[in-house]
């Protein structure tokens, strides 16, 4: 009866069930699209039992609740809120949740919604294979095991595999994000890494082949860990596939609209999109390697101290897949410890809340908030503590720039992405100047928001 309580008591607190136009939730947050948001009593709503904060960003409005009460929650606001399943959604008897956030976003935070969409679910491929990668540059290292011995070369075929199947990944994952159909995507992304074309995975000086076709010269090099083109190009299959499904007819719409798709696309792929993704690519990646060697501690002060204000946007969503371009033309993700600095400063600032404040309701959202963002997920720290207070927050961003310096002075990288906080320890090249930056910034966030206080 108490989730059935919290539930019934935030249809009220939310406007009535007709301003909430959607519901979802993650693994600690109930995420909701309002119709207006102005008729939300936002106060009353964190003074319930098991919320831990509140707050509105990227078209949806979120409620706290932590890991395992969220889920009995949504169980029964779900029904009193009208909210259908993803099954119903897909029948075209609601709006997606996704689709009535996007809707309330501007076009740039759109884009970044867009983006972490896609990436977010591969996530686990690529940080399975940056672990790895971690533990062989350990066996290298220390010779645990002979680098020539069938244990280290399988190992090492286990660990590339995600990044050289990574456009196949990313194709299947964008068409369904652009409304394509994911195999057709999954294909897409089969014959920018064919076995005809040159493998520059590991081969930086290798020559490819030149085909000669209809005059044009078609440079023979795959696409095996590349981001930008894939992304280009099975958007360009997505809109070729919608126009086809306009004009064919049903009769024939499953034989003729993939066929089609798949032969228009290959050939863009080939001669224009591929290419212009590629040398798109190549010259963030340049851009942001020349300013990692020139100013890079400095801007590692930069990023880090802004990195939890740029979260409160939502933007952050769109780094992905910068950093999975990093990951395959640098070697290394050198962005992904500056944001590991930012997201464990918070969790030093919340700490110093618990030890300080006189609030007991506070103290049981600060402790576990503060243990969430040791271990990368920062919003209930940042939403349910340092804002509320706003000085944990600034001492936050000091903490977070102070740690953002120190790794990127030490050229700290990592072997994947979406891992920060604790867990990157198992896929940082440099494990040590990791540790010591994350002291840095925990301590100097801590030390921050313990001196500048804050009003209760």
């Amino acid at each position: 009866m108490k989730h059935q309580e919290i539930a019934e008591k935030l249809i009220t607190l939310l406007g009535g069930k007709e301003n909430v136009i959607s519901a979802a939730h993650c693994a600690t947050r109930l995420r909701l699209v309002i119709d207006d948001e102005s008729k939300i009593d936002k106060e009353a709503i964190e003074e319930l039992d098991e919320v831990k904060g509140a707050f509105s960003t990227s078209g949806q409005f979120q409620i706290i609740f932590g890991t395992g009460t969220v889920n009995k929650v949504f169980t029964h606001f779900a029904p009193l809120a009208g909210v259908v399943s993803e099954t119903e959604e897909e029948a075209g008897k609601k709006i997606s949740h996704n689709e009535a956030a996007k809707k309330k976003l501007n076009p740039f935070a759109r884009f970044a919604r867009t983006l972490s969409n896609i990436f977010v679910p591969i996530i686990p491929a690529i940080v399975a294979a940056g672990m790895l990668m971690g533990l062989l540059g350990l066996m290298r290292t220390y010779n645990w095991v002979d680098p020539e011995s069938g244990l280290f070369i399988m190992l090492d075929m286990f660990s590339s595999a995600a990044f050289i199947i990574l456009p196949i990944l990313i194709g299947f994952s964008a068409a369904k994000e652009f409304g394509g159909t994911p195999y057709l995507g999954a294909v897409i992304g089969g014959i920018m890494t064919h076995p005809a074309l040159l493998n520059p995975w590991g081969l930086a000086n290798a020559e490819p082949a030149t085909l000669d076709f209809l005059g044009f010269g078609v440079e023979m090099l795959g696409y095996q860990g590349t981001v930008i083109p894939v992304l280009l190009t099975v958007y360009m299959m997505s809109l070729i596939e919608k126009a086809l499904r306009k004009v064919v007819p049903n009769m024939v719409d499953l034989l003729v609209t993939p066929f089609l798709t798949v032969i228009f696309t290959g050939f863009i792929a080939m001669l224009v999109v591929g290419p212009l993704g590629r040398a798109l690519g190549n010259g963030l990646t340049t851009t942001l390697d020349f300013l990692y060697h020139t100013v890079g501690p400095f801007a590692g002060l930069i990023f880090g101290g802004l990195y939890s204000t740029i979260v409160l946007t939502g933007v952050h969503h769109s780094f992905h897949a910068i950093e999975a371009e990093l990951l395959i033309a640098v070697g290394g993700n050198f962005l992904l410890p500056i944001w590991a600095m930012a997201n464990v400063a918070q969790g030093g600032a919340t700490l110093a809340v618990f030890f300080k404040t006189r609030n007991k309701k506070m103290k049981g959202i600060a402790l576990p908030a503060a243990v969430s963002a040791f271990l990368g997920i920062t919003e209930p720290a940042i939403f349910g503590v340092n804002l509320r207070y706003r000085r944990p927050f600034i001492a936050a961003a000091i903490g977070g720039g102070l740690g953002g310096f120190y790794v990127v002075f030490t050229q700290v990288m990592a072997n994947g992405i979406g891992l920060t906080g604790i867990p990157m320890f198992a896929i940082a090249q440099d494990p040590l100047n990791y540790g010591i930056g994350f002291l840095i910034a925990v301590v100097t966030a801590f030390v921050g928001a313990w001196v500048l206080g804050w009003k209760e």
